[in-house]
């Protein structure tokens, strides 16, 4: 069959089969719905058997031709033996166009034109607005269907062209060119909105100068639902389409709401330990998006102090550093074993690379002072004047978590490389 219809285009003279009983004569093509067979001829329905003289009947089994191989039946429904089948002229649509209606959550194109009762196909074409991580773009996207006087489309959150075209298959099977009709949705015609939260942490350093802190995000990137040290501060964004005018954020730490904020991208630092949802949403004087949340999880404090480092320069332990999480203050002290001050730093990030004044200091035990609050202490947390080793965890007097005073040895090995 498929042999034959490229026939029919090349010499547009037809001897296509399409059952096994019958044969249409002309330019034509068949159409199968289910268990229906159309076919549809572009000038004069003309139908031979393939079996010699048969009879002809209507579709209501009354006799339209007796002892004939040839008919030239009018437009309806027939059967040769055991072969049913309908046959019809084409007929096109003229003066097709439509308009397009816009709405929150479809797009409706009302279609103008002589569709009348006849079942026509239709294929749209048109640029949908799809996130690629980074922002949005046009996508390519299509549509098909039975032909109405309305159609819904998905929404439309940009300016596009619209192309609708009708019958493609049937009209290039008939030598027919396409028919088509192309509307444009002007920028100020969009109605629908919608955004893509996106956020970014704010990294302390490189990634080697927090390496020993725990539960810093390795990339900018915030993954949602993970739990980070604090204070962490972020950068939020909600990503609208271009039909967006209005913002709507909400932090929540828990159920208690903390900010509202209507910018388009906010920034946030969590300061407290804690479970956080941000909320965003984008609208315009018409539609509003649904919202959307990232979670962020920020954890208890930390404070861990080695006993040795190994100052020698092969990239393993070469500086005394402690490890830690959700630090806001931090203070350390080094000294020597007569008392004097060889170093002190306050960014937890950083350590003591094992000099003095530029020059390697000599091995053997010094002695430190730690003081540091975590993000969990009380705002107006203070330091006592004892040195403690170990975090204080007293349940009867909560004000002390996230106090760290402590003190010990550190000892200075330099070894082989």
């Amino acid at each position: 069959m498929r042999r034959n219809l490229i026939t029919i285009l090349l010499t547009l003279v037809i001897a296509m089969t399409y059952a096994s009983d019958i044969e249409c004569v002309g330019i034509a093509t068949q159409v199968v719905k289910g268990n229906d067979t159309t076919f549809i001829f572009r000038d004069e329905i003309h139908l031979r058997s393939n079996i010699g003289d048969v009879d002809w009947y209507r579709a209501d089994g009354s006799l339209y031709a007796s002892g004939t191989d040839e008919i030239y039946p009018d437009e309806g429904c027939y059967r040769v033996n055991n072969t049913h089948f309908c046959v019809q002229l084409y007929q096109g649509i003229d003066d097709l166009d439509f308009t397009i209606e816009p709405t929150c959550e479809n797009t409706i194109l009302h279609v103008t034109g002589s569709i009348g009762a006849r079942v026509h196909t239709y294929s749209l074409s048109y640029n949908a607005l799809a996130w690629n991580t980074e922002e949005w773009v046009d996508s390519a996207a299509t549509m098909s269907g039975e032909l109405k006087a309305t159609l819904i489309m998905p929404p439309l959150y940009g300016s596009t062209p619209v192309r609708l075209c009708y019958d493609a298959e049937v009209r290039n099977a008939l030598g027919m060119d396409s028919a088509c009709v192309e509307v444009l949705l002007e920028p100020d015609s969009v109605k629908a909105v919608k955004m893509e939260l996106t956020s970014l942490a704010t990294a302390r350093g490189e990634e080697g100068e927090r390496s020993n802190e725990r539960n810093r995000p390795t990339s900018q990137t915030l993954i949602q639902g993970s739990e980070y040290s604090g204070p962490l501060e972020v950068a939020f964004y909600s990503n609208p389409t271009p039909g967006a005018q209005f913002y709507l954020w909400k932090i929540y730490k828990s159920t208690e709401l903390l900010v509202t904020r209507n910018d388009r991208d906010i920034r946030y630092v969590f300061s407290e330990p804690g479970a956080y949802r941000v909320v965003c949403a984008v609208n315009n004087q018409y539609c509003t998006s649904d919202s959307m949340e990232v979670s962020v999880q920020i954890s208890e404090s930390y404070l861990a102090v080695p006993n040795v480092f190994t100052p020698n320069g092969d990239g393993k332990n070469d500086e005394f550093r402690v490890a830690y999480r959700s630090l806001r203050e931090f203070h350390c002290w080094v000294y020597n074993r007569w008392g004097k001050l060889v170093y002190e730093w306050t960014d937890p990030a950083k350590g003591w690379d094992g000099t003095i004044n530029g020059r390697p200091a000599a091995e053997g035990a010094y002695y430190y002072v730690i003081r540091a609050l975590g993000t969990d202490a009380a705002k107006n947390a203070g330091f006592s004047s004892k040195i403690s080793y170990t975090k204080k965890k007293l349940k009867a007097d909560e004000s002390v978590i996230g106090i760290y005073q402590m003190s010990g040895d550190i000892n200075l090995l330099r070894g082989k490389r």
